[in-house]
C-alpha cells in the first residue's frame, strides 16, 4: 500500500493550506498509514512516491520509454481537470455555473471544473498499442475482473485511442519528478504514480522476482489509467502487464455519492470506534459487492453485525461451551454409533440419532473451506462470507433441533449423543474461526483460543473438518477448552442520531 504524492492538486492544496507540498504529504500519508494500521490491515511495504527509491525507478522507466521510441515532443491543448489530473474530451463534459454564477465546463463523471490548457509536452504513442492491448485482453479473459469492467475496457479499445500527454511544463508544476535531461518538464503524475507498482518490488534490479505476478486492486474511477494506460506503458518499456486487475465499485451513503460539499463523508476512525475494527471490517467485506455501488448507513451496519457476529456466531459459541451442558469444559468425543458415516446422504432417512438434515448440513460445512478459498482467490469476499453465514445458521438450527440441554447426562447413551452434538458444533466453530481470520482477526483469535486451537493449527491448508466422521483421529478430542473470555462479540448499540430520528417518527 502507500500514497501517490505528486501533482498539481497537491501543489495547489499545500498552497491553500499555507504549507509546503512535502509537509502536506508527510501529514496526509501519516493519516493513511494510521488508518490502515488501526483497521488491522497489514502490508509488506508502505511506499510513498516522494521517496528517493521511487524517483530513481521513475527516471529509469522514463529512459526505457524514451529508448524504445515511445515518446515524442508535441503540442497539446484541451480541457484539463486538476483534481483528476487528466485531459477530458468534450463528450465527458457538461455546462454548469461556478460559485460566482459564471458559465463553466465540468467533468460529467465528478462535477469538477475543467480549464482550457495549451502547452508543449512529451507525448506517449498510446495509439500504437491498441492492437497489443486488445490481444492481451483476448488472450487473458480474467486479466480484469469482475467481467463488467473487462467488457468496459474492451469497448474503450474499440474507440479512438489518442496519444497521451505524459509531461507538464515545470513552470506550472514544480511538485513532481523532472523529466530526465529536460528540466523544463515534469513527468505526468499518473506515469509517476503507476510506476510505484514496480518501484516497490525493486525495479529496475530485482522486480523480476515479483513481476508480472502482481494483482492490483483499484477503484472503478481509475480503471482507464490501470487497464489502458498502464499496460501500454509497461509494454512500451519492455515489460508484461500485471497478472490481474481487480476492480471495485464505490460506497454511497443513503443512496448518495460521498462528497465533502454534501458533508456525507464517512470517517473510518469514527466507524472503528463505533463498530470495533472487526465489526467494521466484517460489514464492508460482507456487503461490498465489487461490480456495483453499495449503500452505507448506520442502521444497516448495526443490524448485520449484531445478527451475524453477536447473535449467530457468538451465541453459538456461548451455548455450545456452557458449563451446564459441558461441565468438564473439554472438546468432547464423537460417537460413530450416534452419527454413522453414510456415503450418499441424499435421500437418506435418519440413521443412528442423526437426521437426514444433519447429513446435509455436515456435507455443506465439509465443502466450505474449498468454497471459501476459491471465493477469496477470485476477490469475491462477500460470497465467501455469505456461505459462512449460511453454515453458521445451519449449525444453530442443528443445535436447536437436538436440544442438547434436554439430554440426561447421567444416561450413558444420552451422554454419547450429547457429546457428539457438542463435538460437531465445536468442529463447525473451529472451521468458521479459521476461515474468518482474514476478515475479523481479533474475534477469530478469541474464538479459536476458546476452542484451544493452537496458533500452528489455524492454517487453511491443514483444515480438516470432523475427521472422526471419516474414521480418522481428531487431535482436539478430549482437549481442555481454553479459558472463557466472556461474550465473543458485544452487540452494537444504534447510534444516538438514529435513536433521536426514530423517536421523532
Amino acid at each position: 500500500s502507500g500514497t501517490d504524492e505528486h501533482g498539481l492538486k497537491i501543489q495547489q492544496a499545500a498552497a491553500a493550506a499555507g504549507t509546503s507540498p512535502p509537509e502536506l504529504c508527510e501529514r496526509v500519508s501519516g493519516l493513511f498509514h494510521q488508518a490502515l494500521t488501526q483497521a488491522a490491515v497489514s502490508f509488506t511495504d508502505f511506499t510513498r512516491t516522494s521517496e528517493p527509491r521511487h524517483q530513481r525507478a521513475v527516471r529509469h522507466f522514463w529512459g526505457a520509454l524514451r529508448d524504445g521510441g515511445a515518446l515524442y515532443k508535441g503540442s497539446y491543448e484541451g480541457w484539463y481537470c486538476t483534481p483528476e489530473e487528466c485531459f477530458l474530451p468534450e463528450s465527458q463534459l457538461a455546462e454548469r455555473r461556478d460559485a460566482q454564477g459564471h458559465p463553466c465546463k465540468v467533468s460529467l463523471e465528478t462535477g469538477h471544473q475543467v480549464h482550457w490548457t495549451k502547452e508543449e509536452n512529451y507525448m506517449f504513442r498510446l495509439s500504437a498499442f491498441r492492437d497489443p492491448l486488445q490481444k492481451w485482453l483476448r488472450d487473458n479473459p480474467h486479466a480484469i475482473s469482475p467481467d463488467p469492467f473487462y467488457q468496459h475496457v474492451l469497448r474503450w479499445l474499440e474507440e479512438d485511442l489518442p496519444d497521451l500527454s505524459v509531461s507538464r511544463e515545470r513552470s506550472r508544476l514544480q511538485w513532481g519528478i523532472p523529466v530526465p535531461s529536460d528540466s523544463t518538464q515534469t513527468i505526468y503524475v499518473w506515469v509517476d504514480a503507476l510506476v510505484n507498482y514496480l518501484s516497490v518490488v525493486g525495479y529496475p534490479e530485482t522486480h523480476g522476482e515479483w513481476w508480472p505476478a502482481a494483482h492490483h486492486v483499484v477503484g472503478k474511477d481509475i480503471l482507464k489509467f490501470h487497464a489502458v494506460y498502464w499496460p501500454a506503458l509497461l509494454m512500451a518499456a519492455g515489460l508484461a502487464p500485471p497478472e490481474r486487475i481487480f476492480v471495485h465499485s464505490h460506497w454511497t451513503v443513503h443512496g448518495q455519492k460521498m462528497s465533502k460539499s454534501l458533508g456525507n463523508v464517512i470517517d473510518p476512525f469514527a466507524c472503528i470506534g463505533r463498530y470495533t475494527v472487526d465489526g467494521f471490517r466484517y460489514f464492508l467485506l460482507r456487503q461490498g459487492v465489487p461490480e456495483r455501488d453499495c449503500d452505507y448507513y448506520d442502521e444497516k451496519v448495526v443490524k448485520l453485525v449484531n445478527s451475524e457476529l453477536a447473535d449467530a456466531l457468538g451465541g453459538l459459541l456461548n451455548r455450545s461451551t456452557a458449563l451446564s451442558i459441558n461441565p468438564s469444559n473439554t472438546y468432547p468425543c464423537f460417537s460413530e454409533s450416534c452419527f454413522p458415516k453414510i456415503l450418499d446422504y441424499r435421500g437418506t432417512k435418519a440413521v443412528g440419532r442423526a437426521s437426514a438434515e444433519d447429513y446435509e448440513f455436515v456435507a455443506s460445512v465439509a465443502s466450505l473451506p474449498l468454497q471459501v478459498a476459491s471465493y477469496f482467490e477470485g476477490f469475491q469476499i462477500y460470497k465467501a462470507l455469505e456461505c459462512i453465514a449460511l453454515c453458521v445458521r445451519q449449525t444453530n438450527s442443528f443445535f436447536q433441533r437436538h436440544r442438547p440441554w434436554k439430554l440426561n447426562q447421567k444416561d450413558p447413551a444420552e451422554k454419547l449423543w450429547l457429546d457428539t452434538i457438542i463435538h460437531v458444533t465445536l468442529e463447525c466453530l473451529r472451521v468458521y474461526g479459521t476461515l474468518l481470520q482474514p476478515v475479523i482477526p481479533h474475534t477469530a483469535d478469541k474464538l479459536l483460543s476458546r476452542l484451544a486451537v493452537e496458533p500452528e493449527e489455524r492454517g487453511l491448508s491443514s483444515l480438516t473438518f470432523l475427521p472422526r466422521y471419516n474414521g480418522k483421529p481428531c487431535p482436539f478430542e478430549g482437549r481442555q477448552l481454553g479459558p472463557d473470555t466472556g461474550i465473543l462479540f458485544q452487540r452494537l448499540e444504534k447510534s444516538r442520531q438514529h435513536q433521536i430520528e426514530t423517536k421523532k417518527l
